[in-house]
């Protein structure tokens, strides 16, 4: 039966590709990538790199238009992603049925991190017009990177993290939580924020890339450093790829901002 193997490969820097997803990427006969327009090429150049740097042999990269997704309609904010994710399960399924041999997916960051190929590969098998038999290979994620980067433990000492995105920051802030690690936050939600003097915060955009960007402080000192931040690399790169940690400023000593508590 043929494969499909969802490869992890990092966050954007080829160093970051693990021993087994370089095995991987050598297991298979050509990759399937979204190609989402609006400047982000570069995403799928970066991909080509890893390939060049970790095949032996012959690959192919088969770019797929991501389909369009409706993110207007606020109200039913699920049967709009799950609309999206039933898009891409038509369009993937095509590229296999016209494509045989065994796939991969290359899978920026970590495919169990706010990514949706596990679940468009298993809509894919539901549909029942192809079998293959998929698994997954993780990678280093954002999440990874961000902390390395600026040298900090993401959760206080015994204490949990909370892991969310941008649309779901208010309610995990109204909900107490201490160590906030946001992922896909377009609209850096963060801002609605400023003024409290209550977050520290530990920025991080398009991690691992060559234009990675880091900022840290007060998140009411560094608001509008991180908001150019983000206008820069958008204007130089194309795309804008963010993550952050908040913590609740009480938790430190006034006016100090610790890595270690």
């Amino acid at each position: 039966m043929r494969k499909v193997r969802l490869i992890g490969i990092g966050s954007g820097h080829p160093d970051q590709v693990t021993t087994e997803a370089a095995r991987a990427l050598n297991d298979v006969d050509y990759f399937i990538v979204a190609e989402k327009g609006n400047g982000t090429g570069d995403l799928v150049r970066i991909r080509e790199e890893i390939c060049r740097r970790y095949i032996d042999g012959d690959w192919r990269i088969l770019a797929v238009r991501d389909p369009e997704r409706d993110r207007n309609d606020q109200a039913d904010y699920g049967k709009a992603v799950k609309d999206w994710h039933e898009a891409r399960a038509a369009a993937y399924e095509q590229v296999l049925l016209d494509n045989p041999g065994d796939a991969g997916f290359l899978v920026w960051g970590d495919p169990a991190f706010y990514d949706s190929t596990i679940r468009i590969v298993e809509r894919i098998l539901a549909r029942g017009n192809i079998e293959f038999e998929y698994d997954v290979i993780p990678g280093i994620s954002s999440l990874q990177v961000l902390a390395a980067r600026h040298r900090i433990v993401l959760n206080g000492i015994g204490e949990p993290i909370t892991v969310t995105t941008g649309r779901r920051l208010a309610e995990a802030v109204a909900e107490g939580r201490d160590n906030i690690v946001v992922m896909l936050d377009g609209k850096l939600a963060c801002r609605a924020m400023a003024g409290e003097d209550e977050w520290n915060i530990w920025w991080g955009a398009n991690l691992g890339a060559a234009g990675e960007v880091l900022v840290a402080g007060r998140l009411d000192d560094v608001l509008g450093e991180i908001l150019a931040a983000r206008s820069d690399t958008k204007q130089a790169s194309g795309w804008v790829m963010d993550t952050y940690l908040l913590r609740r400023r009480a938790r430190n000593a006034p006016g100090t901002l610790s890595r270690n508590d």
